[in-house]
């Protein structure tokens, strides 16, 4: 018989999102079950954010020491050893493991049942034995690679984000079908560790960015020797006796690629199989779970957060939706997803990063607006790191309230965060005019274009009269 289990809230899926709730319930004393069927830590820890960013990490090194003679470091071509990159890939996901385990959060408070979960009915979960009957359900349980209907994909060995990571061996020719984020970091990554790599992709790359700031990403890129066919398709893809080989028809003409390795890497989707969720009354889109505002699916009692809910799929986005659900299931306050207020970041060399709205959807929504733009190579510390190819842009409304910045260049996923902190507060540029930053620091980029905004303000008459008195009498 199974045992019953009534606790406040029960959480299906300890990824970033669902751990996220998970501990910020247990610190305040509230019952919790969770429930994981496969590795703690979901996507984020062991095939997503933490592996990429380790092996991006590795591949940098190997271009800083291929450039180290443009600052007068002779080093030579650096040699790969893959496996011990990939060594060095497990050791970042074992060190950081611990805040994600079973331990720890058993130590908070936390129940956490090993199982696959699935709804009995619209109040009841069944896992592992145990009959969970909470007061609020938080689904959580992340999303799996989309895998596009391409004849003679299925019959192939290709990899995802899911398996990338366990290669043993560096591939001659990596492919990889998508142009979205994981794919050009993974593009450029394998290409600095000495692959020669191609990219198909049906759009435009790096589609969701503005495709000014893009540009320069995608110049870099290529530069490096990277192959990057946008606007293409892979009518088929055949074994071969070296790899695979991909039939495509490219703005150009008819291509054919062959390679030693594939990735495929054209989005996810939530994973909502298997959860019965049907008996619990919630609904499913061809993207993930349907949710409102406050991330509540159709059975009120059940919230969907993270990459399941179809929506923004960052894992910051999955912890900012932890707060939402928790502030209305712990205090029963009103928490609306607001999607402006939310930054993204991809994490190329130069990174890409942006947060509230672009040029075109900031007009549209806001009539008439401004666009400043500061360059990197105006700037002293890009000089010195030579960086200098970059660009900031902040999207500015009535009476100088930034409505949106996108940054190309070294660093922008870091500098982005306080334009982040301006949107979300419903900041202006005055903000940014007052405060005073170190130099020389690329942080200065920013400021050095709101302090551009205001400089045709001291040009006008009025201004001009009002400072001839202070001199005057002052």
């Amino acid at each position: 018989m199974a045992t019953v289990l009534s606790p406040d809230i029960c959480v299906i899926g300890a990824g970033s999102a669902g751990l996220s709730v998970a501990a910020g319930a247990a610190a305040f004393g509230v019952p919790v079950v969770l429930i994981e069927r496969g590795r703690m830590g979901g996507e984020c820890l062991n095939t997503g954010c933490v592996p990429s960013k380790a092996l991006i990490a590795a591949a940098k090194h190997a271009h800083a020491v291929r450039k180290a003679a443009e600052f007068g470091v002779i080093a030579g071509e650096p040699v790969i050893d893959f496996e011990k990159v990939q060594a060095h890939v497990r050791s970042v996901i074992d060190a950081i493991a611990p805040n994600d385990s079973v331990e720890r959060f058993t130590a908070m408070g936390v129940k956490v049942i090993r199982a696959d979960a699935r709804f009995t009915d619209p109040d009841t979960v069944a896992a592992g034995g145990f009959t969970i009957r909470a007061r609020r359900f938080v689904i959580a349980t992340g999303s799996s690679p989309v895998i596009p209907p391409i004849p003679g994909l299925a019959d192939i060995d290709y990899l995802t984000n899911e398996t990338l990571f366990d290669l043993k061996s560096l591939p001659q020719h990596f492919v990889i079908i998508g142009a979205g984020p994981v794919g050009l970091e993974m593009a450029q990554a394998h290409r600095r560790l000495g692959a020669t790599v191609t990219v198909v992709d049906a759009g435009r790359a790096l589609a969701k960015e503005d495709p000014e700031l893009a540009g320069i990403v995608l110049d870099r890129l290529r530069g490096e020797g990277i192959d990057i066919f946008e606007h293409s398709r892979v009518l088929s893809v055949e074994r071969t006796a070296t790899g695979h080989r991909l039939h495509c028809e490219t703005q150009a003409g008819p291509v054919i690629i062959d390679g030693s390795a594939l990735l495929v890497a054209t989005g996810k989707r939530g994973n909502s199989s298997g959860l019965g969720l049907e008996d619990a009354g919630i609904a499913v889109m061809a993207t993930g779970i349907a949710v409102d505002r406050s991330l509540r699916t159709q059975n009120r009692r059940v919230y969907a957060i993270g990459d399941v809910a179809g929506g923004l799929q960052f894992t910051h986005a999955g912890n900012y939706h932890a707060s939402l659900v928790l502030r209305e299931i712990l205090f029963r306050l009103p928490a609306r997803e607001n999607r402006d207020i939310v930054p993204r970041a991809t994490f190329t060399d130069p990174e890409i990063a942006s947060v509230g709205l672009g040029e075109e959807e900031a007009r549209a929504r806001h009539g008439k607006v401004e666009v400043l733009r500061w360059s990197y190579a105006d700037n002293d510390r890009a000089q010195a790191e030579r960086s200098t190819a970059g660009l900031i842009k902040i999207i500015i409304g009535k009476r100088g309230k930034v409505l949106g910045a996108g940054i190309a260049g070294a660093g922008a996923a870091e500098m982005i965060t306080m334009w982040s902190v301006l949107i979300s507060n419903g900041q202006g540029l005055s903000h940014v005019r007052n405060a005073i930053v170190p130099y020389p620091t690329m942080t200065e980029i920013g400021k050095r274009a709101v302090i551009a905004y205001y400089t045709p303000l001291t040009r006008t008459p009025f201004v001009r009269a009002i400072i001839r008195l202070l001199r005057r009498f002052g």
